[in-house]
């Protein structure tokens, strides 16, 4: 009983970790309006909470080793439970932005790579090829009930309340910390400070950069940063381009340094050698881009459904509910697949599914949702979804020795929270850029007089912010159109929204695509077939 209280114990701690990259999307609104606040700045959260673990991850896994990897779980645990509590107490965004972007993002870098190196500490062979199949299934648990945990809460409540259920959890988490055992030896290693900041700051400015192209544009500028009334656009070319070329540079300055660290015998951040192994790098590689996928959706689904179609979070998390409900389903499924399907067939498969789940997501995309199709699209997602993440977590860990499964899981980390910063910064950007493309495109060719279509350009230059479609025409009345015009004008805009979602599901089909060139060096064969042959040698 005591084996599976372990799993039991790091995988609350594991679905909380998740649970908060999902929970807030459908109350993305209530949010908005509680603290004031846009669509844009709670994107820019969502990101950052993502972007922080990622950023510093390495240097979690890395503090596994030299505190101990039970004593940095423990640690991490309290200082997500304070950054948990700091956000549901959180009067503006400011403080909410703090507390979860920031507090605790650095509280999940030391939780996440320990949970992972732990599992492998206190169980072997199948057990531990069940142990990963449950934590791998908890995530898949946490993204499917996010939705309706968030919406249910939102609704009927407050979403403050799921922070501090959030701060219960966390405090069991540590009580129940003393069962688990960690027999791997400290290691007594000096911490490279150069390669944490190298690394951070190339991948703060690579998603950072991402996250402002709807403003700042990707090559060419528009709006542009400006200081003293300057525009910081160096040599015209615009500043997303800029910081992503930069966040590249130090990426590959990172990589240079970790080599030359090995080189003279000192310990790097991470062993950048490791990714030589085909295996791993498929398995670390789809890992960020289901991430991704997964990510992109959570967002860009709920702002539809609030913003265009006025459901609210309750509502919207029954629309995604079939998607978790199958995610939780074919987590199980996949894991028992993998007695007789190897796992590259598995792995596959649910790359396949997920596109044809974009591509019928895409055909869904009407004024109001064609529902069944819709449903039909969200299930096929999360079976695609669920069946990723009941391989990947083990696909990834058994593909080195026991001595490095911290460290691979600060890469697996690393990678699913760099896919979901990417995946919240990049579909969110095209969600946004596309509805101010559109919407423009749109007043141009209305039949609205000359002089409105002038007053409309000059106060959109910006961009279009992302409003409730049923707020458009009180925002048009304001600003000096008649009623024929404000109402001319929420047709634009309804029509101009429903266009940047179909615009974002064709985004998603791409990575989809994408995704299936990573999973090559994915296992060929069975997990116990390929002992029974090893043995047998």
């Amino acid at each position: 009983m005591k084996k599976w209280t372990v799993v039991i114990i790091l995988g609350c701690a594991q679905f909380v970790m998740v649970l908060d990259g999902t929970v807030m999307n459908v109350s993305i609104s209530t949010v908005v309006d509680d603290l004031d606040t846009t669509v844009a700045a709670m994107q820019a959260a969502i990101t950052f909470y993502t972007l922080t673990m990622a950023a510093v991850m390495l240097l979690g896994a890395k503090l596994g080793d030299v505190w101990g990897r039970r004593r940095a779980f423990v640690i991490g645990s309290c200082i997500y439970a304070l950054g948990s509590l700091t956000t549901a107490l959180s009067p503006n965004v400011a403080v909410l932005f703090l507390g979860w972007s920031i507090i605790e993002g650095l509280g999940a870098v030391l939780v996440i790579p320990a949970i992972a190196a732990l599992v492998a500490d206190n169980y072997q062979g199948k057990e531990r090829i069940t142990a990963y199949a449950v934590i791998g299934a908890v995530s898949g648990a946490a993204v499917a009930a996010g939705p309706l945990i968030g919406g249910f809460v939102t609704t009927y409540f407050s979403w403050r309340y799921v922070f501090v259920a959030e701060v219960v959890i966390m405090a069991g988490v540590v009580l129940g910390a003393r069962l688990i055992t960690d027999n791997t030896a400290r290691q007594s290693v000096r911490i490279d400070v150069l390669s944490v900041f190298l690394s951070a700051l190339g991948l703060v400015f690579v998603v950072f950069g991402m996250l402002q192209s709807k403003t700042w544009g990707w090559i060419a500028p528009l709006q542009s940063p400006e200081i003293g009334g300057v525009a910081i656009e160096p040599l015209g070319i615009s500043m997303t381009a800029w910081l992503m070329l930069a966040g590249g540079a130090l990426v590959y300055a990172f990589v240079r340094r970790q080599l030359q660290l090995v080189g003279r015998g000192d310990a790097p951040l991470v062993h950048v050698e490791m990714f030589s192994i085909s295996q791993l790098r498929s398995g670390l590689s789809v890992l960020g881009a289901q991430y991704a996928v997964t990510a992109g959706l959570f967002f860009m689904v709920p702002v539809y459904l609030q913003m265009t179609l006025g459901l609210d979070p309750l509502q919207t998390g029954l629309k995604i509910f079939p998607l978790s409900i199958s995610l939780i389903l074919f987590s199980i499924v996949g894991t028992g697949l993998s007695r007789i399907w190897a796992p590259r067939r598995i792995v596959r498969t649910g790359q396949i599914i997920l596109v044809f789940s974009a591509a019928i997501l895409l055909g869904s995309a009407t004024a109001e949702l064609r529902s069944g199709l819709f449903a039909a699209g969200m299930f096929l997602a999360g079976t695609a979804l669920g069946l990723l993440a009941s391989q990947l977590g083990n696909v990834n860990m058994s593909s080195v020795t026991e001595k490095e499964t911290s460290e691979v899981g600060g890469l697996q980390g690393v990678f699913q929270n760099l896919g979901s910063s990417l995946g919240t910064a990049l579909i969110g950007s095209i969600l946004i850029g596309a509805l101010s493309t559109s919407f423009a495109s749109g007043v141009a060719s209305s039949e609205l007089p000359p002089d409105t279509k002038a007053t409309i350009s000059q106060q959109t230059q910006g961009g279009v912010s992302i409003v409730p479609a049923a707020a458009v025409a009180d925002i048009a009345l304001e600003a000096g159109l008649d009623t024929a015009e404000a109402a001319t004008l929420t047709t634009i805009y309804r029509d101009s929204q429903l266009s940047s979602l179909r615009i974002s599901f064709f985004g998603l089909i791409v990575i989809s695509l994408l995704s299936l060139f990573f999973s090559r060096g994915i296992p060929t064969e069975v997990a116990g077939r390929q002992r029974t042959k090893a043995a047998q040698g």
